[in-house]
């Protein structure tokens, strides 16, 4: 009964939360880590167990990937990075054949989620409002840019005058021009959300978000608020999605009407252990659907509101270690 966490980089926090879960249930049970370079990985240290695979470009990793999977009798795969999801999507019914049940949506949906584009037509099919797109010959200011593509505020810009606009930016297809939303009227929101296996939604914590560094929320606060029913309302069905979806949304500040949509990511999001800490317990419904079949029942008021995570740099140190 043991999970492989992917992908897995500095997801600590991610790792010690399965441990606790699995290891609840099912004692002897280990949670891998895997990484393209393992020995150099927080999260790779901290697991019970770690190894290393190709890069997700190269055309051996998914061989590699099911070989150390049946080696290390791991039957369930949480990847935690954009770039691998559409590869295991594809791959899904592979890996079952193997005895191997990787954690991800359906193919479409995962490049549905892929495409910031495809992403605001899906928002809009479910009645939920996204920021506008303009034309790059009529636009409005101040917008903000974003490539359609993107992850992590690269390529990112918040466009005031005129004069900070390139020709890099008109010249750019993947760039969309977007409706800007203001921090001094909006708050903006990332929100962890549970999905059985029947695609239902069974959790939503909203999570505000006070400070980001590199991409990657490093204070944010539980919030219970009216995005809990409005999500529940217009996304309580999602065909396709599974285990954590991470849902960014604007919320004016004084008019509760005003939601926005940003974007979807269908998997856990950097700030997720703040849920976790607050009691929405994604790891331990994910092992009692995946491994005791047991369906997940609604959990919206499981976790604690108003719980404030501060984030702070510690260290892991590895000894004798030669490079």
């Amino acid at each position: 009964m043991n999970i492989l966490i992917s992908s897995a980089g500095r997801r600590v926090s991610l790792v010690r939360a399965f441990q606790k879960e699995l290891k609840t249930l099912y004692p002897e049970a280990k949670v891998f880590a895997a990484d393209a370079k393992p020995e150099l990985s927080a999260a790779c240290q901290v697991a019970d167990d770690h190894f290393g695979l190709p890069r997700l470009d190269k055309p051996d990793y998914l061989d590699e990937l099911m070989a150390k999977c049946k080696k290390e009798g791991i039957r369930l795969i949480v990847p935690t990075i954009d770039t691998e999801l559409l590869l295991l999507a594809e791959n899904k019914h592979l890996l079952e054949d193997n005895g191997i049940t990787a954690l991800v949506a359906t193919p479409e949906f995962v490049k549905k989620c892929r495409d910031k584009r495809e992403i605001h037509r899906f928002f809009e099919s479910k009645g939920v409002a996204v920021a506008k797109e303009y034309d790059k010959k009529d636009y409005k200011l101040p917008m903000f840019i974003k490539p359609c593509d993107g992850s992590r505020s690269v390529d990112t810009y918040l466009i005031r005058t005129k004069e900070d606009l390139t020709d890099y930016h008109f010249e750019n297809e993947k760039l969309m021009f977007l409706e800007y939303l203001d921090h001094d009227f909006y708050e903006e929101f990332t929100c962890d959300l549970y999905f059985g296996k029947d695609n239902q939604l069974k959790c939503a914590v909203p999570r505000k978000r006070l400070e980001v560094r590199d991409g990657e929320v490093y204070k944010a606060l539980t919030d219970n608020n009216t995005l809990v029913g409005y999500i529940k309302q217009h996304l309580g069905h999602i065909d396709g999605a599974v285990g954590c979806l991470t849902a960014q949304f604007f919320k004016h500040k004084n008019d509760d009407t005003k939601i926005y949509a940003i974007e979807i990511n269908p998997r856990f999001g950097g700030g997720y252990p703040l849920s976790y800490l607050a009691g929405a317990n994604f790891p331990k419904w994910i092992i009692q659907e995946y491994f005791l079949m047991e369906s997940t029942p609604d959990k919206f008021d499981c976790w604690e509101d108003k719980l404030l995570m501060i984030r702070y740099d510690d260290e892991i140190l590895v000894h004798g270690y030669t490079g």
